[in-house]
């Protein structure tokens, strides 16, 4: 995390320093020894988290993170216990008292990591839930096709087969190669031939450009051949 500190002593910011020196996830990337300097920096440089004075001529450490639009996390590194309540008013991540102990540092560091991490966590997009099963137009009636029930799927011109590992005879219905393409999860299924997809955890082994699925034998076209390879993760000689 990117970090700053802020402090009018250059004896505390050393130590500050020193001590983030030591914390693997921490990268101090500016030092202040007041408050307005610290404004001016962030307005075009961004930090994760504050290491902060209070106490400072001037401006105070407390109103000059009340003076911020955009707060970064914020740890009170101060002198004086009684402003620790003030600090938690402003939704400071910590505080950690003069003089420094390294192991009262580290904990309010942490403190503050685990905060950043269930912010990048409610902030990532949720993931689409896995796809199961597709439903399809066959026998005047839309069935549902389990996906890991899927061995293969033949294309004959308007229609298409799809073979399932649950029953002897394949599914038949009126569908083109493409459309059923699309329904496929890319992660699950890959086209091997234009009349030809597969399913990827069902091959069972690849011989003479033919991938063996039980007693079949599906082609692996030359205009699909380079594709294929690499998404099996196999470079051909």
């Amino acid at each position: 995390m990117k970090c700053m500190a802020v402090d009018d002593e250059s004896l505390a910011l050393d130590l500050v320093e020193d001590n983030i020196s030591k914390v693997p996830f921490l990268q101090l990337v500016k030092r202040c020894r007041n408050a307005m300097e610290a404004v001016e920096y962030l307005e075009n440089n961004p930090v994760d988290l504050l290491f902060l004075d209070i106490q400072m001529p001037g401006m105070t450490g407390l109103q000059f993170l009340e003076s911020l639009t955009t707060k970064p996390m914020v740890i009170f590194v101060t002198a004086y216990q009684q402003y620790a309540l003030d600090g938690f008013n402003l939704d400071v991540i910590d505080y950690v008292l003069k003089p420094i102990n390294f192991e009262r540092f580290l904990k309010a560091s942490h403190k503050a990591l685990d905060y950043h991490k269930s912010k990048q966590m409610l902030n990532k997009p949720a993931e689409a839930p896995k796809l199961e099963f597709i439903f399809i137009h066959a026998d005047y009636s839309l069935m549902k096709i389990m996906l890991e029930d899927i061995l293969y799927i033949e294309g004959l011109k308007d229609y298409i087969k799809i073979h399932l590992r649950t029953q002897k005879f394949p599914v038949v219905c009126r569908m083109t190669m493409k459309s059923i393409e699309e329904k496929l999860p890319s992660t699950e299924f890959i086209r091997v031939h234009k009349s030809f997809i597969v399913s990827l955890s069902k091959m069972e082994s690849i011989r003479s450009q033919k991938i063996k699925i039980g007693e079949n034998h599906i082609p692996i076209s030359e205009s699909y051949s380079e594709h294929f390879y690499q998404i099996i993760g196999y470079q051909k000689q």
